[in-house]
């Protein structure tokens, strides 16, 4: 019994190392082509399992996935108003002709991003070469994505690529241009903020001289209006003086001596020199002289 189970299990084992070698899987992110001596025999597309002669065949994997080619520096483009423009742009791709792909580009991702990069970039340059910096920007951007997608495409399936879609993503003058424009845009609205300044100053010197001439024509009626007071108060006041004096002169002439020493005496520095028989001391002397006695 032991002498017949070594060779079988050295039989079982040969067995799953022959097949383990002539079995193989594809999912549904790939394709996989079969070599027999350098040479495709067939492609196979479809996810499962999969046999080939083990030791003459030999199985390579390509990603069908969509992938996205991203531009590592913006592109420089002259458009029709001859200007020029900085272009970032990326590419989603996938392989769709897994044969094709390695017949052109040896299945080589990059020899095919070159291609598709080259592509794209040569639609560019002829789009924008038609159009204005307003139209590229925003009037017909769409209209240039969609041209050269499908031209893109057109010769991407010559090496077994779909070009699913192209997009701009920024379009923007050069630094230099930028810089001018900027600078230009900066004295412009300096120009405005000076004439906005220069029509403010101007307003604010017509409000000044209108308020000043207001208020010259409020004081000089106020002025007007005070003298009109006065004058009235002091006919009322030269009224009552000249009842006062009609009633009793002698009374009117001691408050009008009284009156006179006030003002005479107000201040302490006054000195006056006068003859003491005057009439300016009536009162002072003979106080009771207002009373007529």
């Amino acid at each position: 019994m032991n002498k017949y189970t070594a060779p079988i299990l050295i039989g079982l084992v040969v067995v799953l190392v022959i097949l383990s070698g002539s079995m193989f899987t594809v999912d549904q992110r790939q394709n996989a082509l079969v070599f027999q001596l350098g040479e495709v025999v067939s492609v196979k597309k479809k996810p499962g399992l999969y046999f080939k002669l083990p030791l003459v065949q030999n199985v390579r994997y390509f990603d069908t996935r969509i992938l996205t080619l991203d531009a590592a520096e913006p592109e420089r483009f002259i458009t029709s108003e001859k200007k020029n423009v900085l272009v970032d742009s990326y590419i989603k791709w996938r392989v769709i002709d897994a044969r094709q792909f390695y017949v052109s580009v040896g299945g080589d991702e990059t020899r095919a991003q070159i291609r598709l990069n080259q592509t794209v970039n040569d639609g560019l340059r002829a789009e924008f070469g038609k159009r204005t910096i307003h139209d590229v920007v925003s009037g017909q951007r769409d209209k240039v994505m969609d041209l050269i997608r499908a031209k893109a495409d057109q010769d991407a399936r010559s090496i077994g690529v779909q070009v699913v879609d192209v997009r701009i993503k920024r379009v923007d003058l050069p630094e230099s241009v930028s810089e001018n424009v900027y600078r230009r845009m900066e004295a412009e609205r300096k120009q405005v903020a000076n004439e906005l300044r220069s029509t403010g100053a101007a307003e604010a010197e017509k409000i000044k001289a209108d308020a000043d001439r207001q208020k010259q024509v409020i004081v000089a009626e106020a002025y007007r209006d005070a003298q009109r007071v006065k004058g009235e108060g002091d006919a009322k006041a030269s009224a009552v003086y000249a009842a006062a004096y009609d009633k009793n002169p002698e009374f009117y002439a001691f408050y009008r001596s009284m009156q006179a020493y006030r003002e005479s005496f107000k201040n302490k520095s006054d000195v006056m020199v006068l003859d003491p028989s005057a009439d300016f001391f009536k009162y002072m002397k003979n106080p009771r002289a207002a009373g007529g006695k």
